[in-house]
């Protein structure tokens, strides 16, 4: 392969910058509650008001959201909460013996309280408000708590409305680390969260992430900086290709977008007319710095190769504008969320379409898919082995314990072979234990 275009920076440009404010911003919540989460609030949204959203004030905002736009949530609302019901029915509880004497089980519980991050800022993110949402919502989780930046004195009309209909029990107006950390301490509601979920910049990413491993509560994904590519041969239409670039080159200043081509024609196209599209938005600058920094396009020799850069970068969302997609289908491997074909644009899966559009970033998706319901339901097994029973399973049990050196376990399977089969003479060592 060849760049065309390469990156000036990565991902782990700044990695250990972030990590450490985070980590000092966290020590300070964990040991001054929620005193440090008033003031980081008004540190960083100059925000000094209460941070649950009340009734009457979500009313107020819900009042000034047209209906159009309503509609238009709704019908988001709908796509996405039917895909994570979908998914749910897909899996199943069941109980089944598997030899006689020995039942196994499945049982599917929903958490308890989610947290779910939605992004402020530059957008009104009224979508991320249903992709967490709805989906937990979906799984049956009892108590889902929404954190979303404040827009001056209060969070987007559109995202609370959102949140109202995706079925957010409790709303907090309030952004960044400290949210993330309200969330898993259970501030101000004295509910921490099970899970924590939603997108986010690095700074929310690398919060989940350390709180995560400190074993406060699992996540959904590694949902950082919004990254893209796409996948395109010589049939691909250049401009398609250059404007879905751009689409996703407007998230953020470091928001990572990649064409992996076997066309140097049309490598060569899109690097000469991306610069143009970019001066025609109504913002160019954020683009701009994001295709500068982090665009590349790669060449490659086949669809082969294609895969394998593909596989490697594992992106958030990969885009195929090619022959075959049947193919590209069972060949690619790694990845956020897949859209086949040109009529199927990032956007649609971000908006609308159904799927979910918190995705894994920084290579995760070579271990994870993105956000699902299975994600908020704890799949729990039980067992039930009758007396009968025990004289193969603690038989093997003991036997394969002391293989391992774990004198204790075998014990545990020889005290019930010596109790429920007195009579018996076995031709392997069961220890007869001493009773008190």
């Amino acid at each position: 392969m060849e760049y065309i275009k390469k990156a000036v920076k990565t991902a782990e440009s700044d990695i250990d910058k972030i990590r450490g404010i985070v980590q000092g911003i966290l020590s300070d919540i964990k040991k001054n509650r929620e005193k440090a989460v008033i003031e980081l609030a008004k540190k960083f949204d100059n925000w000094e008001g209460e941070f649950i959203l009340s009734l009457q004030k979500k009313q107020r905002l819900i009042d000034k959201v047209p209906e159009k736009i309503r509609q238009d949530i709704r019908f988001a609302y709908e796509q996405v909460s039917g895909f994570a019901k979908m998914q749910k029915e897909s899996m199943q509880e069941f109980e089944k013996e598997t030899i006689p004497g020995v039942r196994l089980g499945q049982k599917i519980l929903p958490m308890e309280v989610a947290g779910c991050y939605i992004p402020g800022g530059r957008f009104a993110h009224a979508c991320s408000a249903i992709m967490s949402v709805a989906t937990a919502k979906a799984a049956g989780v009892k108590t889902v708590i929404a954190c979303s930046p404040p827009r001056g004195d209060s969070i987007a009309p559109a995202v609370v409305y959102a949140l109202e209909v995706a079925g957010a029990d409790i709303i907090i107006e309030m952004g960044g680390v400290q949210a993330i950390a309200t969330m898993a301490f259970g501030l101000f509601t004295g509910k921490p969260a099970n899970i924590l979920a939603g997108p986010g910049n690095a700074y929310v990413a690398e919060a989940k992430s350390i709180l995560s491993s400190a074993g406060k509560c699992t996540i959904d994904v590694f949902a950082g900086p919004t990254e893209s590519a796409i996948i395109a041969d010589e049939t691909a239409d250049y401009m398609t290709v250059a404007v879905d670039l751009v689409s996703q080159a407007e998230h953020g200043y470091d928001s990572p977008v990649w064409l992996f081509t076997d066309s140097k024609e049309l490598g060569e196209k899109v690097l000469e007319v991306i610069p143009k599209i970019i001066a025609d938005m109504p913002n160019p600058d954020v683009p701009a710095s994001s295709w500068r920094d982090y665009g590349e396009i790669i060449l490659c020799k086949d669809r082969e190769e294609l895969c394998k850069v593909n596989d490697a970068y594992a992106a958030e969302h990969v885009q195929v504008m090619a022959r075959d997609l049947d193919w590209w289908t069972e060949n690619l491997n790694s990845y956020g969320s897949l859209f086949l074909g040109e009529g199927s644009t990032v956007p649609h899966g971000d908006k609308c379409s159904g799927t979910n559009h918190i995705l894994p970033t920084k290579k995760a998706g070579h271990y994870s898919g993105g956000l699902n319901v299975f994600k908020f339901l704890k799949i729990y097994t039980y067992q039930e082995i009758s007396k009968e029973a025990n004289k193969l399973i603690s038989g093997a049990a003991s036997r394969l314990s002391r293989v391992e050196g774990m004198e204790g376990h075998a014990r545990a399977c020889d005290f019930r072979l010596r109790k429920y089969f007195p009579d018996q003479k076995w031709n392997f060592e069961v220890y007869e234990q001493t009773k008190y």
